[in-house]
């Protein structure tokens, strides 16, 4: 009886290794085909730098939360650039009203201007202008015009920028500099570089 079983013990033994490989090599594949995959992470998508799309001879009106208008803004073509939310627009003519109902107009031949058009940099021919008008407390305000070939304008905070030559035209008086940053607010203008001006005395 021994014998048999040592015989067993010994047939099983010679099997043994083969049978525990076998039982390695299922628990490995059921491990496989039990594993989530992990793909690696698609490429962020590039985002899109040309104009998503254009307009021709187009006119464009903002109003207040009150119904008046803000802003009116023309030009020959315009193309939008989702990237930045901007505007690039030939032949622009901006008309904007500040709450006190003072128009002001923007001209260039080129304009970069955020999605509501309060700001604007305009490029070539650049001008800005606010016609003679009188306010509240009954004082005359002369025009007052800003030209040169770049001006940044923030036509809600009422102020103009450039860091090239500028000149400004405020009724009779007549200033050139190579830079300028004027604030209507604050009634504050900082203009450097080589300032020239021409200054009439007030009319009696």
């Amino acid at each position: 009886m021994k014998r048999l079983a040592r015989l067993a013990w010994d047939r099983l033994s010679i099997y043994l290794p083969l049978l525990l490989m076998g039982v390695l090599a299922l628990g490995t594949y059921w491990l496989v085909r039990s594993t989530p995959l992990f793909e690696p992470d698609a490429p962020e998508r590039a985002q899109r730098r040309d104009p998503d799309y254009l307009m021709e001879r187009f006119s464009i009106k903002t109003f207040d939360g009150d119904g008046r208008l803000k802003s009116e803004v023309y030009g020959e073509q315009a193309r939008h650039y989702p990237h930045t939310d901007t505007l690039e627009i030939d032949q622009v003519r901006i008309r904007s009203y500040n709450q006190r109902g003072f128009m002001t107009v923007a001209t260039a031949r080129r304009a970069l201007a955020n999605n509501d058009a309060t700001e604007v940099q305009l490029m070539g021919n650049a001008r800005v202008v606010r016609e003679a008008t009188v306010d509240r407390s009954g004082t005359a305000l002369p025009r007052v015009s800003f030209s040169g070939e770049f001006l940044h304008a923030f036509l809600n905070e009422e102020r103009i920028k450039s860091h090239k030559p500028v000149e400004l035209e405020r009724g009779g008086d007549r200033i050139t500099a190579d830079s300028l940053d004027y604030s209507n607010f604050d009634q504050v203008m900082e203009m450097r570089g080589r300032v020239r001006g021409t200054l009439l005395p007030p009319p009696r």
